[in-house]
């Protein structure tokens, strides 16, 4: 997938999802995406709104923060920077924000 041409909408229809999260080659953990959420109405360069991706690996998940890979089965591999933003009660969390 080029990841400059996702959009909020291309993510939406696989909330509840599963990704496959990886560096180096080496599955870290897998990822349940939770959210996707705008970020205001401005319009980037390159004609895309800002969004968020909100995905849950397991409680034990706290890889710094660093360009993943992330695999989804419909959507293919992405290379996304994610930022670990805390536990939940069922996981930890991580985002990744698209400008």
């Amino acid at each position: 997938m080029n990841i400059g041409d996702a959009t909020r909408g291309l993510f939406v229809p696989h909330l509840e999802s599963t990704f496959q999260v990886s560096a180096g080659g080496e599955l870290v953990f897998e990822a349940t995406l939770i959210d996707v959420s705008p970020m205001g109405e401005t319009v980037g360069p390159n004609g895309r709104r800002p969004f968020s991706l909100v995905l849950r690996g397991p409680q034990d998940a706290a890889p710094a923060q660093a360009i993943y890979r992330v695999d989804h089965q419909e959507l293919g591999a992405m290379d996304l920077f994610l930022v670990p933003i805390g536990p939940d009660d069922e996981g930890m969390k991580f985002e990744a924000v698209f400008t």
